[in-house]
């Protein structure tokens, strides 16, 4: 995975007043790791509010959870070896960015009430800013981009219940 951009002064590009926050993790084959990594995203939007006084939602910490668990299962579910996760802040958004072992790039179906199973492309989609699937020398990397604050409604600047 690659860092986010910095300049000399640790902050992002897009943000020079805000320094780039970002943790990656190796999640284990074991089914645990898709709780595992829901947990760690909200530790670090959490961590984020807390020590770097950043505003996020509680809508913002929810989508994130649910694009972490949606992501994080199909590659578990799709994809044979180790799966990463990096989550890192960038301007206004949190980028949950995904890499497995898989090359066949994810295609969204076609929307189907009766359709059991196999709407997890589809949530992302509808819940994220942007959704982006690239390819890489070995599986492929996803990345999705959810809005820190909404609007301003719900937006939380001080560390709160989780």
């Amino acid at each position: 995975m690659e860092p986010v951009p910095r300049g000399e002064d640790g902050a992002t590009p897009d943000r020079p007043d805000r320094p780039a926050l970002q943790t990656t993790v190796a999640l284990a084959e074991e089914g645990a790791s898709i709780a595992r990594a829901r947990h760690l995203a909200v530790d670090f939007l959490t961590r984020a509010r807390a020590e770097h006084g950043l505003r996020v939602s509680q809508r913002a910490l929810d989508l994130t959870q649910l694009v972490v668990s949606e992501l994080v299962t199909n590659a578990r579910k799709y994809a044979p070896g180790p799966v990463l996760m990096d989550l890192r802040i960038t301007g206004d958004t949190v980028e949950v960015v995904v890499w497995d072992s898989e090359p066949v790039l994810p295609v969204p179906r076609a929307a189907d009430a009766e359709r059991v199973g196999q709407h997890g492309l589809e949530i992302v989609m509808a819940v994220v800013q942007s959704l982006v699937v690239e390819r890489e020398p070995v599986g492929k990397r996803v990345t999705a981009r959810i809005a820190l604050v909404d609007d301003q409604v719900g937006s939380i600047a001080e560390p709160g219940p989780v």
